[in-house]
């Protein structure tokens, strides 16, 4: 007898990396626009230095969370909670909400 491997299914190193990235531009423009906004409408400093403090900001976001993301996403790859779920009782289910929607109607 042979022993079949298992297959699961879990997101690859490389797919892993770019959600990271795509993400990583969504939520870096939105702390740079806030962290901008905010900056201009509390202090009274010159627009280049709220521009350097900004980007620093947004730098350090964009470094930082990448990598925790990265990590929490490599994390979450090999937790199996959930990745399968039955979808033959959902299935079921909805057949028997419309079975019965269908006497309810030909009852009427």
């Amino acid at each position: 007898m042979s022993a079949k491997k298992k297959k699961v299914n879990k997101d690859s190193p490389q797919r892993s990396i770019l959600k990271a990235l795509s993400w990583r531009l969504v939520a870096s423009g939105s702390t740079f626009i806030i962290s901008f906004t905010i900056f201009t409408q509390a202090t009274e400093t010159a627009f280049g230095e709220i521009l350097g403090a900004v980007a620093i900001i947004t730098g350090v976001d964009i470094i930082a969370k990448l990598i925790l993301y990265y990590l929490h996403e490599r994390l979450w790859t090999n937790i199996q909670w959930g990745k399968t779920w039955r979808q033959r009782a959902w299935r079921s289910l909805y057949r028997k909400m419309h079975e019965q929607q269908k006497i309810n109607i030909s009852k009427k």
